[in-house]
């Protein structure tokens, strides 16, 4: 049996034909960039979340970057962030000219660890950037006390937490502005790189679609300097096309996350994720701890299912990262979890007996 990590095919064959129509239209209509549908999906993903605008760009890491450039942030400012991320969290605070500072991840939701968030806040910081990885939100009423009692600006990195809630609150609804990301492996995903900008503040929405458009709201009138950052015409089709599913896949995820810790559980070896009280986990990432997580990875490869790592290297202890001269002491959770964490395939179109066959696997490696 041959199981994917992620199964974009598998996808595109339960919906063809709104994928085909979608993008069927777009050529037609030659709508490549700007245009009906660009605008039709900010509507429809703005509307899904309450918020006042959406403003769409070429990728999620081009949203982080675009919020903390109009927010004035840059030369001299921090922004605090989490260890444990995908460098787009961290390298899109150095692009304005802020330093990142990182945060350790706690032990139990691997997100970022909320009270150790005040003992680095100093004058030069300018903003919490939390990152709900894996689909799981971070401890939000916490996080944005903090940044209220120190007149913080939040940031949401919502690249891995479509649909993800807190309190029953969506996921990109509890900062001045959040990014996300439809890179095609993500729970919304578009045909190429696109992202989004989600914010209810109208002077930092225009500034937004301002800069990302070349510093014009209006072509040729140019008001500052910008940078090229659209969502393209069929892109922003297919994602119009996925998006009536969102809900339908959400669940599917979620419950396959529920068999998986069922069919896993009483294997002493491995350590099941857990699910924060009073969130939605949609699971973006279904992440276990294990022992001999190598040997693990090349033993189920060998029996045809594809894991990943999420992430292989804490952010501060990559190379890209040596002036700002962290230690694996700084960070403990994170610096010994990277040699522990293994994501498993999930997606919605994932059946029981693949997971029954995944679990299988696993406890044969550790009773063989």
């Amino acid at each position: 049996m041959h199981i994917p990590f992620v199964d974009l095919k598998a996808q595109y064959q339960s919906i063809q034909h709104d994928v085909d129509k979608a993008i069927a239209s777009v050529i037609t209509e030659t709508a490549f960039i700007g245009g009906k549908y660009v605008q039709q999906f900010e509507q429809a993903f703005a509307r899904l979340h309450g918020a006042k605008h959406c403003i769409s760009c070429a990728n999620g890491t081009d949203a982080l970057y675009i919020i903390m450039k109009m927010l004035g942030i840059g030369y001299g400012d921090e922004v605090i962030t989490v260890a444990n991320s995908w460098i787009s969290s961290s390298e899109t605070i150095s692009q304005t000219g802020a330093t990142p500072v990182f945060i350790d991840c706690e032990a139990n939701y691997y997100s970022i660890n909320e009270n150790l968030i005040q003992a680095k806040i100093t004058a030069k910081t300018k903003a919490i950037l939390p990152v709900h990885l894996h689909g799981q939100m971070c401890q939000m009423a916490a996080i944005t006390a903090l940044a209220t009692k120190h007149h913080l600006y939040v940031i949401e990195d919502c690249a891995q937490s479509h649909l993800s809630e807190y309190g029953g609150q969506l996921a990109g609804t509890f900062g001045i502005a959040a990014a996300f990301s439809f890179y095609p492996g993500k729970n919304l995903g578009a045909y190429g790189d696109a992202g989004c900008v989600l914010t209810n503040d109208d002077a930092l929405a225009e500034k937004c679609r301002m800069y990302a458009r070349h510093g014009a709201l209006v072509k040729h009138q140019h008001q500052i300097e910008g940078i090229n950052s659209r969502m393209d015409g069929l892109q922003a089709a297919i994602l119009l096309a996925k998006l009536p599913y969102l809900h339908q896949w959400t669940a599917q995820r979620i419950n396959m996350a529920a068999y998986y810790s069922k069919v896993l559980s009483g294997i002493k070896q491995i350590v099941l994720p857990i699910v924060r009280a009073n969130t939605k986990h949609t699971f973006h990432l279904y992440v276990i701890r294990c022992v001999q997580r190598e040997a693990l990875a090349a033993f189920l490869k060998e029996m045809g299912i594809e894991t990943a790592i999420h992430y292989p290297t804490p952010l501060p202890l990559l190379p890209a990262y040596q002036y700002l001269h962290y230690q694996a002491t700084d960070i403990p959770v994170s610096s010994t979890y990277q040699y522990q964490i293994l994501s498993l395939p999930i997606y919605p179109e994932l059946t029981t007996a693949q997971i029954d066959f995944v679990a299988d696997c696993i406890k044969k490696f550790y009773t063989s």
